[in-house]
C-alpha cells in the first residue's frame, strides 16, 4: 500500500485557497496577486525554476564537455534525463503550484484581517507580556543599547529584507536540487504549513506588532530599508481601512505569530536534516538567530510572536516529514527519508520487509 507525498501540501493549498476565496465572497472583496520586489508570484516563481534549470544544466554541461561546444548538446542532453526525471518535473510543479496557491491566499487573508475583526488589537496585553518576562524592560529598547542604533540596524536590516528572496528562493532550491525527491516534498509542505498556521494565529490573537503600535521606541535608529518597508506597510494597511473598494494597496500588518521566524526556521530545520554539509547547516542557524533578532531590534514583533512562529516551524516541520515519509530518530535529532519518490509506504502487517526499508537517496 502508498500514499502520495504531496498529498497534505496539496491539501493545505487547496484549504487555503477555498478559505480566501470564501472570506473573499462574504467581504464582497476582490482576491488580488501580490506584487513583489520581484515582480508578482505568478511570474518570479516560474522564471525563478527557469533560472535554477539553466544553472543546474549549463555550468555542468560546460563542465563536462570541458568547453568543447561541439559535445555541449549531447552532455546537457544526459545531464536533464538524469535529473530532470518525470518524478523531478512533478515535485517541481505540485511545489510550485501549491505554494502560490498557499502564499496569495495568505496574503488575501492577512488583506481582510481588520476588516473582519474591525481593527481591534491585542498589542497591549502582548507588549505587556514582553516587559514582564524582561523585568520592566523594553526588548527592543535592550538591544539598541546593546548592540547600538547605527551599524547595527543596517547590518540587521539586511538580514530581515533577505526573508524576501529567500524565502521562494529557498523553495526553488529544494524543488529542484534536492537529492532525494521526498526532501522537496518535505520542505515545501512544511514551509505551506507554517503559511496557513500563521494565517490562523492572526485571526486568533491579532496585533499590530511593537513598531506599529508603540513607533516612539524606534524613532532613534537609522533609517534604513526596514523603516522604508514599515511605512509603505503602514500606509497600505491605511489605504485598506479607509477605501477597501477602491485601492489596489494590499494590508500587511499582522504580529502575532512571527512568520519570519517560522518560515526561516523551517528551512534550517529542514536543512539540518537534510544537507551533508555542516557549514550550510550552520550557516541556516546563524541565519535564523539572526532573524529573531532583528525582529525585536526592530519592533516587527513581540517575543511572543518569536515564540509562536518558532512553535509553527517545528509542528510543520514534523508533520511535513511525516506526511512525506521521513523517519524521525534519535529523539528528533536526525531523520532518513523511508522513500526516494513521491510514493510513500504505509506501514501495515501485510508489507513485506522490502517495503519496510528505507529506500535509499539520489
Amino acid at each position: 500500500m502508498k500514499r502520495r507525498a504531496y498529498g497534505l501540501l496539496v491539501g493545505v493549498a487547496l484549504m487555503m485557497g477555498v478559505v480566501a476565496v470564501v472570506a473573499s465572497l462574504t467581504l464582497g472583496e476582490g482576491l488580488k496577486d501580490p506584487d513583489g520586489s520581484l515582480g508578482p508570484s505568478w511570474f518570479r516563481l516560474p522564471m525563478m525554476v527557469v533560472g535554477a534549470f539553466v544553472v543546474d544544466v549549463v555550468p555542468r554541461s560546460l563542465w563536462r564537455s570541458r568547453r568543447r561546444m561541439s559535445s555541449f548538446g549531447t552532455h546537457a542532453k544526459s545531464i536533464i534525463d538524469e535529473h530532470w526525471t518525470r518524478q523531478r518535473i512533478g515535485l517541481v510543479v505540485v511545489g510550485l503550484v501549491s505554494f502560490y496557491v498557499t502564499y496569495v491566499s495568505y496574503r488575501n487573508l492577512k488583506n481582510f484581517l481588520p476588516l473582519v475583526n474591525d481593527s481591534k488589537t491585542h498589542d497591549l496585553l502582548l507588549h505587556s507580556f514582553d516587559k514582564a518576562i524582561m523585568f520592566g524592560q523594553e526588548p527592543a529598547i535592550v538591544l539598541h543599547h546593546l548592540l547600538g542604533e547605527n551599524v547595527a540596524a543596517h547590518v540587521l536590516a539586511t538580514v530581515y529584507l533577505l526573508f524576501l528572496p529567500i524565502s521562494p528562493a529557498s523553495l526553488i532550491v529544494f524543488l529542484v536540487w534536492s537529492r532525494n525527491i521526498s526532501y522537496g516534498y518535505w520542505y515545501a509542505t512544511s514551509q505551506c504549513l507554517a503559511w496557513a498556521l500563521g494565517t490562523v494565529s492572526y485571526y486568533v490573537l491579532p496585533t499590530l506588532g511593537p513598531n506599529f503600535a508603540f513607533p516612539f521606541l524606534y524613532t532613534d535608529l537609522d533609517v534604513t530599508g526596514v523603516k522604508s518597508l514599515q511605512d509603505s506597510l503602514w500606509w497600505g494597511r491605511q489605504d485598506v481601512l479607509n477605501a477597501p473598494l477602491t485601492t489596489d494597496s494590499i494590508q500587511s500588518v499582522a504580529g502575532f505569530a512571527s512568520l519570519h521566524v517560522g518560515i526561516v526556521l523551517t528551512l534550517a530545520l529542514v536543512t539540518h536534516y537534510t544537507v551533508r554539509h555542516a557549514l550550510i547547516r550552520w550557516g541556516m542557524w546563524v541565519y535564523f538567530g539572526l532573524t529573531v533578532v532583528s525582529t525585536l531590534y526592530f519592533g516587527w514583533h513581540y517575543i511572543a510572536d518569536d515564540l509562536a512562529g518558532a512553535a509553527i516551524a517545528v509542528v510543520s516541520v514534523w508533520l511535513g516529514g511525516l506526511a512525506t515519509g521521513q523517519k524521525f530518530e534519535r529523539h528528533g535529532r536526525g531523520s532518513h527519508p523511508t522513500t526516494s519518490t513521491a510514493s510513500v509506504p504505509v506501514l501495515d502487517e501485510d508489507e513485506d520487509e522490502q517495503d519496510r526499508a528505507p529506500v535509499p537517496t539520489e
